[in-house]
C-alpha cells in the first residue's frame, strides 16, 4: 500500500487577494491529510468521490495511466469545509498518490488548474501547501501567484484553531467577490488596501519574531474581512470575543468566511492552557465548537 499527506493552511490575512491583487500571508498546518491506495476489498477508512476526477483530469497529462483510478482512502486530522483548504490538501494528496513521479511542480499546477475549473479562485493554498511554512504571496488575476517570501514559521510559536462547526461555501464566496469585482465595489477596493498592509506588517512581525505586532495585523485583516466584506458572522464574532476574554488570544477568521475556523497564534509554552481556557469558556456558553492546538509544519525543501 503506497501513500501520500499534504498540511493543511490558515490564512494569516489577505483571502482572494492571491487573485485579486495584492498581498497575502499563509502558513501550512501540522495537521495531515492523507490519502493510501486500498485493497479493492478494504472496508476501511473513508473513500473519497475526488480520486475519479482528478484520475481523468490526469489522463491526458501522464503516460500508463491504467483504465480507471485505483481505489483510495482518506484520513484527515483537520476539521473539513473549515476555511484551512482540508479540500486542497486531499486533491493534492491524490495527485501525489497517482502521479507520484510527476515533477512536484507540475503537480502544483495541475492542482489549481483543477480546482480553478470549479471553484474559480486563486492559487495561494495550493503553493502554500507544498511549500510548508509561512509564505508571502504577491497576487496576479489568474495562475498562480508569485511567492514575495517563504521561511520556516517561528518554532517558539504554536496556533490555535476553532472550529465553528458552522458551514461554510467557497465556491459561493468567490462568485460574490468576483460580482464585486466586475462592478467596481468600493468596499472591495477598501478590503484589498487595508488587508495589503495588514499582510506587510504581518510578514515583517514574523521576521522580527513579534507576537504582539502578528495578533495586532491579524486582527486588522478579521476586521476588514467583517466591515467591507461580511466574512465574519455573529456566532464567528461570538466565539472570538470569548476567546479574546478567556485566553487573551486575537483570532481572525480563516478562508471564505461566513463558517469555519478561526486561527490564533501564541507562544508555545502557552498553547495548552490557552486552549484549555477557551475550550472551557465554550463549554460554559453552551457553544459546541471544537478547539484544536497545532504547530507549523516545516518548509519543504525536497
Amino acid at each position: 500500500m503506497s501513500g501520500a499527506s499534504r498540511p493543511v493552511r490558515a490564512c494569516l490575512s489577505g483571502e482572494d487577494l492571491d487573485w485579486l491583487g495584492g498581498r497575502a500571508l499563509c502558513v501550512a498546518l501540522d495537521l495531515r491529510t492523507t490519502v493510501s491506495t486500498s485493497p479493492p476489498d478494504d472496508s476501511g477508512g473513508e473513500h473519497t468521490p475526488w480520486a475519479g476526477a482528478v484520475w481523468d483530469f490526469l489522463r491526458p497529462r501522464v503516460e500508463h495511466l491504467a483504465p480507471a483510478p485505483t481505489p483510495v482512502r482518506v484520513s484527515s486530522q483537520a476539521p473539513i469545509a473549515s476555511g484551512l483548504s482540508s479540500s486542497t490538501a486531499l486533491i493534492m494528496a491524490i495527485f501525489d498518490v497517482y502521479a507520484p513521479h510527476a515533477p512536484r511542480s507540475d503537480r502544483v499546477r495541475w492542482a489549481y488548474e483543477f480546482e480553478f475549473a470549479f471553484c474559480n479562485g486563486g492559487g495561494m493554498d495550493q503553493l502554500a501547501i507544498d511549500l510548508g511554512g509561512v509564505t508571502c504571496f504577491e497576487g496576479r488575476p489568474t495562475g498562480l501567484p508569485r511567492v514575495a517570501g517563504h521561511v520556516a514559521f517561528p518554532g517558539e510559536w504554536a496556533l490555535i484553531i476553532v472550529d465553528s462547526r458552522s458551514p461554510k461555501s467557497t465556491p459561493d464566496h468567490i462568485r460574490n467577490v468576483r460580482a464585486q469585482q466586475q462592478g467596481k465595489d468600493p468596499e472591495l477596493a477598501a478590503y484589498i488596501r487595508r488587508c495589503d498592509v495588514a499582510t506587510d506588517v504581518a510578514w515583517a512581525a514574523i521576521g522580527r519574531r513579534d507576537l504582539r505586532a502578528l495578533g495586532e495585523a491579524m486582527t486588522e485583516a478579521h476586521r476588514a474581512m467583517r466591515d467591507h466584506q461580511r466574512m465574519s458572522t455573529p456566532l464567528l464574532e461570538g466565539l472570538r470575543a470569548l476567546a479574546g476574554d478567556a485566553g487573551g488570544l486575537a483570532m481572525k477568521v480563516t478562508g471564505a468566511g461566513g463558517g469555519g475556523a478561526l486561527v490564533g497564534v501564541c507562544r508555545a509554552e502557552d498553547a495548552p492552557s490557552v486552549a484549555e481556557a477557551i475550550r472551557d469558556a465554550y463549554r460554559a456558553d453552551g457553544s459546541a465548537a471544537v478547539v484544536l492546538e497545532t504547530v507549523a509544519a516545516p518548509p519543504n525543501h525536497s
